[in-house]
């Protein structure tokens, strides 16, 4: 699943790919939300690589869609 976050006074968005579901990262944003958390977003890709946004910087989060990608030459002509 695609994850693009967007960061305030950064022009240019955070691509993640991360194998967690939608639901998934909705709960992840949520605590993050929470005081308890310590104010930081946190999520890990599917290399493995860890991305640490402090909430305050947050500017959105868009959560894409499962979907399976189309392979090969077979389709419209």
């Amino acid at each position: 699943m695609e994850i693009k976050i967007g960061v305030r006074s950064v022009h240019r968005e955070l691509v993640v790919e991360t194998d967690l579901s939608a639901e998934q990262v909705e709960e992840e944003i949520r605590n993050a939300l929470s005081v308890d958390r310590g104010g930081v977003f946190a999520l890990t890709d599917v290399k493995g690589r860890r991305i640490v946004v402090p909430v305050a910087a947050l500017g959105f989060i868009e959560i894409g869609e499962d979907e399976a990608r189309p392979v090969g030459f077979g389709g419209t002509l």
